[in-house]
């Protein structure tokens, strides 16, 4: 039955909301100028559905009206008057003269969309008071099997699927925009003489094919255990934050009395602490070994004070825009929340999570299929670098398939529990490192197999093989890298003697 709207008094506190938020007159109004005018539907249909009415007759309505449009007929109070005779909410109303009336409430185009606007944002509300009542019940009903802080991801997921749907009206954009936008990339790509229009990883060969990293994209880096993903991800962030902070430099150097803000990286880690990731960059910085630093084995003496480098290092890594998160076993909603955070707060402009396995889903399907789970993951994570607008790296374990080929080179059928991760990537990249299968095969010493072994070592000892198995926007190439094992340090081939030095 309809009904008419209830005029609450919103401070008075004593009265109750009996119904949820609806607009009646809104709906009436807006079904009698599509009725009157069919070429208001398309005005109205990017963005609002039959269910967001409120009044269940005016939904069969709606969906009449679309059926009629889409067939080519015209659709009208006469026209779909054979439609409503036997519908007993028609009847309800007086019968098939309804059609007539809301007619006559008819208004014009940019009224309608107005009341279209209306009845849609208090569809959206009717599913937050949905929402927040959930939330209410179940914090009521808790009976410790779910977590509090389980619950809040929960309703988390819930709110930002309603944000994407409270934001479908605006997917379409008029091509200038995004013609300004990729001329803006071709003037900043052109200020860095063409090779990079991104935030650069670092690496000169692996920056010449991407031309940075790019926002938006998603990008996977791959490989078994031990053979570097985290050391990768670590130099690529700790450049990309030393990029960030000299942007902003120069900017207050040029302007000092700009608001350009300077931006940060985000590193998301399941598996390491932030302890054990700071004493890896210091490592990456300084050149001593990692364990060494751990353990407190530094050499004092006046040649190689290594201790001083440690400080020296540690006033740099200070002022670095680098933001760590710890936490571990987060659900991609907690993922998101704390990446909407560190992006109001801190202008996130990269982010890396290490690594993508150790996520969990949110919905309920994905909790009982793994395979199902980790699709929603990828998909989570590209949502997050298209909603905030930067370049989101995600660390991948492979499957042991590798192992079991003689050439233990990966390939993208490797992606464990791959599901959607190759699809929603813009960016693969594998890590390949021939010296950690020779090293596993040490012969006896002082057998004629040792010095062989001894001359592979020293062919591959440094190096690792940056295999890109996929690249959207771009060509598809390896690239060799120097990697220094006892520091986690990465470096372009081409430099190690600067580096040695």
């Amino acid at each position: 039955m309809i009904q008419a709207v209830e005029t609450i008094n919103p401070t008075d506190k004593s009265v109750e909301l009996e119904t949820p938020p609806h607009n009646i007159e809104a709906e009436q109004a807006l079904l009698g100028s599509i009725l009157m005018n069919n070429e208001v539907l398309n005005r109205v249909s990017d963005f609002l559905r039959a269910e967001h009415f409120f009044e269940p007759l005016h939904q069969r309505m709606y969906e009449a009206i679309e059926r009629f449009i889409e067939r080519g007929l015209v659709a009208t109070a006469v026209t779909l008057k054979n439609q409503f005779e036997q519908d007993e909410a028609m009847q309800e109303m007086g019968g098939v003269a309804y059609l007539s009336r809301i007619s006559s409430l008819a208004s014009g185009v940019m009224d309608a969309r107005s009341h279209a606007s209306v009845v849609y944002s208090l569809a959206i509300a009717r599913q937050l008071v949905d929402i927040g009542e959930e939330m209410v019940f179940s914090a009521k009903k808790s009976t410790g099997e779910l977590r509090a802080s389980e619950q809040i991801e929960q309703a988390e997921h819930k709110l930002f699927t309603l944000a994407s749907e409270g934001n479908s009206d605006t997917n379409f954009a008029p091509l200038k925009f995004a013609l300004i936008e990729s001329i803006d990339t071709a003037e900043k790509a052109s200020k860095r003489k063409g090779a990079i229009s991104g935030i650069p990883m670092g690496f000169s060969d692996m920056d010449k094919l991407f031309g940075g990293m790019h926002n938006s994209d998603l990008m996977i880096l791959a490989a078994r255990p031990s053979m570097g993903k985290t050391a990768l991800a670590l130099n690529i962030a700790l450049q990309a934050a030393e990029h960030l902070k000299h942007t902003h430099d120069e900017e207050l150097k040029k302007n000092p009395t700009s608001d350009h803000v300077m931006g940060s990286v985000g590193f998301i880690s399941l598996e390491m602490s932030s302890e054990q990731l700071a004493t890896r960059l210091l490592s990456i910085k300084t050149g001593i070994n990692a364990g060494d630093i751990r353990r407190g084995r530094l050499d004092a003496s006046p040649n190689n004070d290594e201790f001083a480098k440690l400080i020296q290092a540690n006033q740099l890594l200070h002022d670095l825009p680098i933001y760590i998160d710890d936490t571990p076993a987060l659900s991609t909603a907690a993922l998101r929340t704390r990446a909407r955070r560190l992006k109001r707060k801190h202008n996130l402009s990269f982010l890396v999570i290490d690594y993508l396995q150790l996520l969990r889903g949110v919905s309920e399907q994905s909790k009982t299929n793994r395979v199902q789970e980790i699709s929603e993951i990828s998909m989570g994570l590209k949502a997050i670098a298209k909603e905030l607008n930067i370049p989101v790296m995600a660390l991948s374990q492979l499957s042991r398939a590798v192992e079991q080929r003689p050439d233990k080179r990966p390939q993208l059928a490797d992606l464990r529990e791959s599901g959607s991760i190759e699809q929603d990537a813009d960016q693969v990249m594998f890590i390949y490192r021939e010296a950690y299968y020779i090293e596993r095969k040490k012969p006896p010493e002082g057998t004629e197999t040792f010095h062989q072994w001894m001359e592979e070592m020293e062919r591959v000892n440094n190096l690792a093989e940056i295999m890109m198995a996929k690249n959207r926007n771009g060509p598809v190439d390896n690239v060799t890298l120097f990697f220094d094992k006892t520091t986690t340090r990465f470096a372009d081939y081409a430099a190690i003697d600067r580096y040695d030095d």
